[in-house]
């Protein structure tokens, strides 16, 4: 471990060719310039179609920069971030293989011996509270329980950098506001750095360290970095009532209205070769 960055996006830029008319161009993101320290939480947030899942997937090794670097804790990304765990939007966990063999399945393929795997696998399970809940298939398991077994399956590895592409919002909200209480929680045992992405504002705040606001694309880029200066430990739905909670959601919301009004004015205007979220 290193004291330069976690994560370092300079002069990022990507853009999307349609391989059947080459002339067909999109520019998710331009120019941007994006800090995650180690030990940091940093959401992003921004209107649909800004970008924000084209971040995270430059910053996973799944997406080349069409200009820019990325580097990782200082050396230059090349292929897949081997230092970085990725939590999806969509479901993830393989429906033939039980919660434990879900979790399990990324140690056994970085050669971990399957008696020990199965313990750190099973270790994990409790820790997101499903201890007794090992043998269970997803399509056994409620929403809220997939995503335990998904956050479970991406912490279990020890990944320096988390990678989380609005892992909640399919949830209810009580499920939801366990879910984010449970995963600070966990970060702040090991304190890994986080790059979140989410359309919600208030989880953005609740959550984070600093939330950084995507202007509208195409051509989006930064315009906006909040430090969140609330205390921690955190609950996220106590958190949201409290005064400073408020000033900083207007100071966003100031800045995100306008992005938000362009991002669904864009999404009335139908445009080929649309890329990035």
């Amino acid at each position: 471990m290193t004291d330069a960055a976690a994560l370092q996006l300079s002069g990022v830029s990507c853009t999307f060719v349609s391989p059947d008319q080459p002339a067909q161009r999109y520019t998710a993101v331009r120019d941007v310039e994006l800090t995650v320290a180690a030990g940091e939480f940093v959401s992003v947030v921004g209107p649909t179609g800004c970008g924000k899942s084209t971040l995270l997937n430059m910053a996973a090794g799944l997406l080349s920069p069409s200009t820019g670097t990325v580097d990782v804790f200082g050396a230059p990304l090349s292929g897949l971030n081997k230092r970085a765990g990725y939590m999806f939007q969509a479901e993830s966990l393989m429906p033939w293989r039980s919660a434990v063999s879900n979790v399990r399945a990324g140690l056994e393929f970085r050669g971990m011996a399957p008696a020990e795997a199965d313990a750190h696998a099973n270790d994990w399970l409790r820790r997101v509270g499903l201890g007794g809940f090992g043998d269970r298939y997803p399509h056994q398991m409620s929403g809220g329980m997939r995503k335990r077994t998904a956050l479970a399956q991406v912490l279990a590895l020890d990944p320096d950098i988390i990678l989380m592409d609005e892992p909640f919002s399919a949830l209810d909200i009580q499920t939801r506001q366990l879910m984010e209480n449970e995963l600070l929680q966990l970060w702040a045992e090991k304190k890994k750095a986080v790059l979140f992405i989410t359309h919600d504002l208030d989880e953005a705040i609740a959550m984070s360290d600093r939330v950084v606001v995507m202007s509208a694309g195409p051509g989006s880029r930064p315009i906006g970095d909040f430090k969140v200066d609330l205390d921690r430990p955190r609950d996220v739905a106590e958190v949201r009532v409290t005064p400073r909670f408020i000033e900083l959601h207007k100071a966003i919301w100031d800045v995100l209205r306008d992005e938000v009004l362009k991002g669904y004015q864009q999404q009335l205007q139908p445009k080929s070769g649309r890329a990035g979220s």
